[in-house]
């Protein structure tokens, strides 16, 4: 199966916010192994070196760590992975923020608007 990608982004970059998301997720776990690099590459339809040029972006970020013979596994370090939602979190509304001052709203306007939508989704009630 081959993924679609962005073109204003490096596949390498896209393919590591993926694995990142499916951690956050928790599709994948602490001290999983991930898929072998030619595995890998034919799943997203990519080049292998692409991969691996992913999976060692991933590892420089202490998320994964290759065992040499073994493979490349998930961090089991809570600190790093913890460190990693926060950044992961933190991008994704500083974008958001970005995009709604852009359109010109001010900050009582996004923080009314993000509670409107919240409330909707958890039926009105506030845990």
């Amino acid at each position: 199966m081959t993924e679609s990608f962005q073109s204003n982004k490096p596949i390498y970059i896209q393919l590591a916010d993926r694995i990142k998301k499916q951690i956050i997720r928790k599709e994948l776990l602490p001290g999983e192994k991930l898929p072998s690099v030619r595995e890998f590459g034919v799943k997203m339809g990519v080049n292998p070196n692409t991969v691996q040029r992913t999976y060692r972006e991933l590892e420089g970020e202490n998320i994964v760590e290759s065992k040499r013979g073994q493979g490349t596994f998930i961090s089991e370090d809570e600190t790093i992975l913890s460190a990693m939602r926060e950044q992961q979190k933190h991008s994704e509304i500083s974008l958001f923020v970005q995009n709604m001052f852009e359109m010109g709203y001010n900050e009582k306007e996004v923080l009314e608007g993000l509670n409107k939508f919240l409330n909707r989704l958890d039926g009105g009630t506030k845990n």
